[in-house]
């Protein structure tokens, strides 16, 4: 009894002592496998942690982590670099970001974290006016959309003042409304509003105004004349003074950037009525004391044309001296000296009796000008073949 108890008891025994050698050895070898991991420094868009690792590559390792790896993601070292003890790894995962860069669009694959990072990365640069979307510090986010608007310099006429002014929008329509620019109803804007930014390069806006404007102007009298059989042939006298009127005219004027281009008559009114100057003509003959031969001298036919002391280039004084300005009744006339000398008393037809006693550029041979009180006495007379009589 006591042989079976011992056999036993030793059966018993080495059993446990195996089993304390499995388990010493497991020890060992979990011991040695986990001593015999490599550290490694992981950083993960961004994360860093320390991981040991029996992986031999690179690539081993990101499997190891479950870290899905693409050809167009930041990985650093290579897939196929050696994993060593204290090795660094950086992984950035690439975010797939459409780029619209004025008209050209495209898809590009990126590791940049925030958008100012993207446009370096692509070597863009932008000028102060450009604009982009979203915002230079943004964080890129995958199937994110960046735009860029590149700003266009251009010349802005507003009115008349020119301007140079830099523009991201699309149609003149756009700019206009940029800029702070209201139109209206009148004005004109150069090219359409529809007219895409990119095709040009100047902008005019011409302001239109419609205004009124009233003006007082004269109205000139007529010269009636009469016959008096009362008072000697070629003698005039006033019988009713001439006196202008005054009508007010209004009108619709057409400003362009403040300067007038057109102007239309829309009303008129009179203020005060005209009244015609009355003048008789006397038609009586008178019989001379002297014979025709020694009196009256010669008669001849001469082109008579008119003249005022205020017509241009006058200076209200005949070639004799006379003041035709303060005498505006005189009865004198133009001749060609060598014609008729100055100072010859005559007789025309039409006219009366008069002195020669003024020159002109135009007067030569067998031309005359007569002396007017008026302009509208002149324009009346216009151009007459009359007779005249030399006295002597």
């Amino acid at each position: 009894m006591n042989g079976l108890f011992s056999k036993s008891l030793s059966g018993r025994n080495a059993a446990i002592t195996f089993s304390s050698f499995i388990v010493l050895m497991t020890t060992f070898g979990v011991t040695y496998y986990e001593g015999s991991k490599k550290a490694v420094a992981v950083t993960l868009n961004g994360k860093e942690r320390i991981v040991k690792t029996h992986a031999d590559t690179v690539k081993d390792l990101m499997k190891e982590l479950d870290v899905p790896t693409r050809s167009n993601d930041y990985l650093q070292p290579k897939p196929h670099h050696e994993v060593t003890d204290q090795l660094n790894v950086v992984w950035k995962q690439a975010k797939q970001v459409t780029l619209v860069n004025d008209n050209e669009k495209k898809t590009i694959w990126t590791t940049a974290q925030s958008v100012a990072e993207f446009l370096q990365e692509q070597k863009l640069t932008l000028n102060e006016h450009d604009e982009i979307t979203p915002q230079l510090q943004s964080a890129i986010e995958n199937k994110m959309q960046v735009g860029i608007k590149r700003a266009i310099r251009l010349q802005l006429i507003d009115g008349g003042k020119q301007h140079e002014v830099w523009s991201t929008s699309t149609t003149v329509a756009d700019f206009l409304t940029q800029q702070g620019i209201t139109l209206k109803e009148l004005d004109r804007v150069e090219p359409s509003l529809t007219e895409p930014i990119a095709t040009i390069r100047t902008v005019n806006v011409t302001r239109v105004e419609k205004v009124t404007d009233v003006v007082e102007e004269k109205l000139d009298f007529a010269v009636i004349t009469k016959k008096d059989e009362r008072l000697p042939k070629g003698k005039e006298k006033t019988v009713t003074p001439g006196r202008p009127g005054l009508v007010a005219k209004q009108y619709e004027v057409i400003l362009e950037n403040g300067k007038e281009v057109s102007r239309k008559l829309m009303n008129e009114k009179v203020i005060a009525n005209k009244r015609d100057r009355v003048v008789a003509v006397g038609t009586k003959d008178t019989n001379l004391q002297v014979s025709r031969g020694q009196e009256t001298g010669q008669e001849y036919y001469v082109t008579a044309t008119a003249y005022t002391a205020y017509c241009s280039g006058c200076s209200g004084r005949t070639a004799t001296g006379f003041n035709l300005r303060a005498n505006p009744n005189a009865k004198v006339i133009a001749v060609d000296p060598r014609i008729i000398p100055l100072g010859t008393k005559v007789y025309v037809e039409g006219y009366g009796y008069a002195v020669a006693a003024d020159t002109g550029g135009a007067i030569k041979g067998y031309k005359i000008d007569l002396f007017m009180p008026s302009k509208a006495d002149a324009y009346r007379w216009g151009r007459k073949k009359v007779k005249i009589r030399i006295l002597q």
